[in-house]
């Protein structure tokens, strides 16, 4: 039995430190996660804080020997979430806070980041996402499926087909 699944035995059975041991180290990339989808810093820190505490009260969900604790979390934080996106006050008008333009912002860097943003920001919700959870956060295609309810060959399909979808965005930009 490894070190996780331990712990994972240990917080079926009550015990808090088994239980913060398991999530200290999904805190930030579930923070991350929740950033992507609510677009709000505060809102996805109330989000994870949520998700934190519905995990605890159904830690016993957790299989033990065959459920591994980060994908069952982000999966969690991914639902809270949507939820958060369902509630009436998320749709409420939101200001952006005012950007302070740096030197980096007129370095080339910028202007390639800008168009990989922009291709990016053009791609659906979903498709955006699974980029975040693949590459930001460097969950599997079985992991990364997990968290958005799909099988593991069905989350590397969409993968596939988001980067193909991007691809034209981005020649044609470096073509002009």
């Amino acid at each position: 039995m490894d070190d996780e699944q331990r712990l994972i035995s240990l917080a079926r059975e009550g015990d808090n430190g088994a239980f913060q041991s398991l999530l200290g180290p999904y805190v930030e990339p579930a923070c991350k996660l929740a950033f992507v989808m609510l677009g709000d810093w505060q809102e996805a820190e109330d989000a994870v804080q949520e998700a934190a505490l519905k995990s605890w009260r159904a830690t016993k969900k957790l299989r033990e020997g065959t459920s591994r604790f980060r994908p069952w979390f982000l999966t969690v934080v991914a639902n809270e979430c949507r939820s958060r996106r369902r509630g009436r006050w998320f749709r409420t008008l939101r200001v952006a806070e005012p950007r302070i333009a740096t030197q980096a912002d007129v370095a080339d860097v910028a202007a390639g980041r800008a168009d990989l943003e922009r291709a990016v920001a053009a791609l659906d919700r979903s498709a955006r996402l699974l980029l975040f959870l693949h590459f930001y956060l460097d969950l599997s295609h079985e992991e990364a499926g997990r968290v958005l309810g799909l099988s593991g060959a069905a989350a590397k399909t969409r993968l596939y087909r988001t980067l193909r979808a991007l691809r034209p965005e981005l020649e044609l930009e470096t073509a002009l």
